[in-house]
């Protein structure tokens, strides 16, 4: 290298380490002393000051607290105050999910540790080493030091190309924990009740297919839940990364979450078999990841440091609670149920573990996973703590005076014994108190199990912070209701102001499993006292987000006003209509060649337009997606969905879509599902022809490479085709390393029907390596898993 070469290197790298001091720091506004711009003035470098990182309150509280030893404090607190480095996650499912992690280790491993080294670090990138197969990663750069220096440019792209593919997920190291403790199986019912932005998501739903055999779609489902109407987009954008029919997203307040229950008389006025497949909507596994305060946040979001307070945990408490029974209810008996925040605030945490085991009683342990993931340093729950209100602290609910006791409520403190046990037989029943020794100040110590949660500090393994405790329900929940105590419900409002009242606690305290008399009355309560979600103002998310189909098919339902939410058809979402329409799928069937036996469309095509001529998108349910929609019909559509199923054709709008025999193409996304099973409309293409297709996305039949393509491809029926990378022009075995697009047969040409981040990411990877072909196949990865997979039998 020449000197001016190393010059510009020592010079990057200058730039680089004062760029990775500022990460943290803002420009002040260039403005005078009157407050007008500046505009005459000569062009200056903007001057930075740091991001505010102290936080009086903060310190006092976590150290009364004492969540860390005296003797870590410092350790703990410089962390806290440093950026957090990012961290990653390989999609397993995914088709070159092999070559990938042979990139991280082989290629970037070694050229960032220059820039790591530089930057006082040990390591650039490396795999965190309690998640298995080296799936996640963890960058000792933060996300905007990646986005902002060029010399992680190349990085960057690599990590913004991969994410938009869906080979893989950004994602914070301990958001990355709970999934990995909830112990999913290929056949269960998941529910993620508050589940945006949906990394969770899609890490169970990765889980779920990992585990299925291969060829073969598992024979469970996720639902992915979120109150929050935008969120919910998010959701539905981070999951369809997935390509997977095994998804329903759904748009519910957690803590009101439809349980489904079929009434058997009810059912038989209306008609309804009681032979149906499910008659509840029950989960084998329910991640309740709450809402919180998200004090273990702070290095990802150093605002916080100014806002922070201990009345921030303290009102979401109740609301923590609400939603914790309300997913133990939808849990089945033998089922386990993650509890779980970003917040180190023991009233959020070892509080709210201790107030469900109090209600639940012998119904739920706390499970002691200590010998699970042991490369995870993390820390067991306390057993006592403090409760801080704006009249000082607390050791036990007996000292909180009368007038703060609507703010300060008795399940924050650690007592382990049962609510009814404490009270001290005076009139005021709702408020019970601690026994004390005469002139001191009562300490509670818990007697129950916390030491089995766990907390993860940051100053652990260089993470945010997280708190995660793992409950199993060994029995039906106990059939009691606690009257609720309007007092204190008005005095103690989440934070979040998407939440409704928590005066619905008594609905979700009590058990919702089938052939339980609690559980029907339960459910009826719900259907008839539900606040109208379907007169709440909402703006409809956009047509590709699968929220809505046609606005125009719609606008007939906008002044429809229901008074029940049990009659169906939820304001802003258009209904899930299976199709039906033999003439649809019949044509679909017999344009592509599939075999209704090998894969059935019949049953498991949805729409979202009643209008089966107008539709723009047919979606293809799973088995257990199926169940669930016919369980929804026949209880008068509890669910309000937001998304469901895998989108598999889609109608060309393009003119000559007009003059194909059918006009449904094959979208991208359900391509890798339906592939095995087309026998018609196929190009088996080399590699050149294949690469010039992605490079030019429409060819000429008389532009192919090999002159014989230009007469095969005339051969195809005008309209959507597939076409398949192969060593040879004759048919190919459709396995998971097989790579093919989906494409457009016009006139004269070969059009690409799929979006320029896959083309493009197909081109690197060939780029990378020329890939080896065996049995007439290109193999893009081992095989092990992702790409093409079959379906469950109806």
């Amino acid at each position: 290298m020449g000197r001016g070469g190393r010059h510009r290197g020592r010079s990057q790298r200058k730039d680089f380490k004062e760029n990775r001091e500022n990460v943290w720091k803002r420009s002040k506004s260039d403005t005078t002393v009157d407050g007008s711009d500046n505009a005459a003035a000569p062009e200056q470098k903007p001057t930075w000051e740091p991001i505010i990182t102290v936080n009086p309150n903060f310190e006092e509280y976590y150290k009364e607290q004492g969540v860390v030893k005296a003797e870590e404090w410092n350790l703990f607190m410089e962390i806290l105050r440093k950026p957090l480095p990012a961290a990653f996650r390989v999609n397993s499912n995914g088709q070159f999910c092999d070559e990938i992690i042979s990139i991280l280790e082989n290629d970037f491993m070694k050229s960032l540790q220059a820039e790591a080294i530089e930057g006082g670090e040990l390591e650039a990138i490396k795999p965190l080493p309690w998640y298995p197969k080296n799936l996640a990663w963890h960058s000792n750069f933060s996300r905007k030091e990646i986005r902002k220096n060029q010399t992680l440019e190349k990085f960057h792209e690599f990590l913004k190309l991969e994410n938009e593919v869906g080979n893989i997920t950004r994602q914070e190291a301990v958001s990355m924990v709970p999934p990995l403790f909830l112990d999913v199986h290929p056949d269960h019912f998941v529910l993620d009740m508050c589940a945006a932005p949906g990394s969770k998501t899609f890490q169970l739903l990765e889980i779920i297919h990992e585990a299925s055999e291969p060829g073969s779609l598992p024979k469970g489902l996720v639902v992915a839940n979120d109150v929050d109407f935008k969120r919910s987009n998010l959701l539905i954008h981070q999951t369809k990364r997935m390509c997977t029919s095994n998804l329903i997203v759904t748009n519910h307040e957690g803590q009101q979450f439809p349980g489904c229950r079929l009434n058997k008389s009810r059912a038989s006025e209306k008609g309804i078999s009681e032979s149906m497949p499910i008659n509840q909507l029950a989960f084998d596994r329910v991640l309740c990841d709450v809402p919180c305060s998200g004090d273990g946040t702070l290095r990802k979001a150093p605002d916080i440091w100014r806002k922070w307070n201990s009345g921030m945990g303290n009102g979401l408490h109740s609301l923590q609670i609400i939603l914790a029974m309300r997913g133990l209810s939808l849990l089945k008996v033998g089922g386990k149920m993650i509890y779980s925040t970003c917040s180190m605030n023991p009233v959020e945490d070892e509080a709210v573990v201790a107030e469900i085991l109090r209600r639940c009683g012998d119904s739920v342990e706390l499970v002691d996973v200590s010998d699970k993931l042991p490369e995870l340093i993390r820390r067991p729950g306390l057993k006592k703590w403090k409760v801080r209100d704006k009249g000082g602290w607390f050791t036990s609910y007996k000292d909180v005076p009368q007038n703060r006791r609507g703010g300060v409520l008795v399940s924050m403190f650690p007592c382990g014994k049962n609510i009814k046990d404490l009270t001290n037989g005076s009139e005021e029943t709702d408020n019970p108190v601690v026994d004390a020794t005469p002139g001191e100040a009562a300490e509670e110590v818990s007697d129950l199990p916390l030491e089995r949660c766990m907390r993860i500090m940051p100053h652990d393994q260089n993470t945010g912070a997280f708190f995660i405790a793992v409950l199993h329900k060994v029995s039906p929940l106990p059939e009691f209701q606690e009257k609720p105590n309007p007092k204190r419900n008005s005095s103690a409002k989440p934070a979040d102001s998407t939440e409704k009242s928590l005066s619905t606690e008594a609905v979700v305290t009590v058990d919702a499993v089938p052939d339980e008399s609690a559980a029907e009355k339960v459910i009826e309560a719900y259907s008839n006292n539900e606040k109208d979600d379907s007169l709440e103002p909402e703006k409809k998310i956009t047509e590709g987000e699968s929220i809505t189909e046609d606005k125009e098919a719609n606008s007939s339902n906008v002044g429809d006003k229901r008074k029940v939410p049990m009659q169906g058809k939820w304001k802003g979402f258009d209904p899930v209509v299976f199709v039906k329409d033999e003439t649809v799928i019949n044509g679909i069937k017999e344009f592509y060649g599939i075999k209704d036996e090998s894969f059935p469309l019949h049953g498991h095509l949805v729409a979202r337009n009643n209008d089966t001529s107008s539709v723009k998108r047919i979606y293809y349910v799973s088995k257990s997606v199926k169940e669930v929609l016919q369980l929804n019909f026949a209880v008068g559509q509890q669910l309000k969905i937001a998304s469901v199923g895998l989108k598999m054709f889609e109608r060309q709008s393009a003119k000559e879509g007009s003059s194909t025999l059918c006009p449904f193409r094959i979208s991208s996304e359900g391509l890798p599902v339906i592939l095995p099973y087309i026998t018609k409309q196929v190009l088996y293409t080399p590699m050149a022809d294949f690469k010039l297709l992605l490079q030019d996305k429409s060819i000429k039949f008389m532009d192919f490479v090999n002159p014989q393509l230009a007469q095969k491809a005339s051969d195809l029926v005008m309209g959507s085709c597939v076409v398949i990378l192969s060593d040879g022009e004759e048919p190919v075995k459709v396995d998971a390393s097989t790579i093919a697009i989906s494409c457009w047969r016009g006139k004269a040409s070969l059009a690409v029907m799929a979006t320029a981040a896959d083309c493009q990411e197909l081109l690197e990877r060939f780029a990378e390596k020329t890939p080896k072909t065996e049995g007439g196949s290109v193999n893009g990865s081992n095989g092990d898993s992702g790409g093409p997979q079959a379906m469950e039998t109806a």
